[in-house]
């Protein structure tokens, strides 16, 4: 996960806005996790941290850009727009903790990994299943036309004959 720390210490009660447009921060994640994604529009983060108490900061933003992705179905590459706002607070871990944490004191300065928060914001707003559109005909699992395209000269499997009787079966 990329790490970017920024010390929470030396940002005023007020708070501070900062902007991530360092592509390289985006592209750490996508090799680390091997992502099938392609860079589109610059991915840009706009943030403000606000201090709280001595343990954490409140982060507010937004996340705006696209990568190109692969559709699971038909195999297109298609653009996915991102614009994502985002409100989180992170604070010290309390005793053990598992994972990396996002806020740490390091020689006696509270630092906030603002890196892993919005790697996280990014993969957040990935789809599980990426689809070109809802209803994307995907390719033909014989002969590979794609159905999106026009339908294809191959026989299709009717399924078990014994289950026929099933298949205008409607559930009310």
């Amino acid at each position: 996960m990329p790490e970017l720390w920024i010390p929470i210490s030396e940002i005023p009660a007020e708070g501070r806005d900062f902007s991530f447009t360092d592509q390289a921060l985006w592209r750490e994640g996508w090799e680390e996790f091997s992502i099938a994604v392609k860079p589109g529009k610059d991915l840009v983060a706009e943030v403000s941290i606000l201090p709280q108490a001595e343990d954490g900061a409140l982060i507010r933003g937004t996340l705006k850009g696209s990568v190109t992705l692969s559709c699971d179905r038909c195999i297109v590459e298609y653009e996915l727009n991102i614009d994502e706002s985002f409100d989180t607070f992170e604070q010290l871990p309390d005793g053990e903790y598992d994972e990396e944490p996002r806020v740490r004191t390091e020689s006696g300065e509270l630092q906030l990994n603002i890196g892993a928060i919005l790697w996280e914001e990014f993969a957040l707003n990935l789809p599980v299943k990426p689809l070109c559109s809802e209803g994307c005909g995907g390719i033909c699992s014989t002969c590979g036309t794609d159905l999106n395209k026009g339908k294809c000269d191959c026989e299709q499997d009717k399924g078990d004959e014994r289950l026929a009787v099933f298949r205008n079966l409607k559930i009310k």
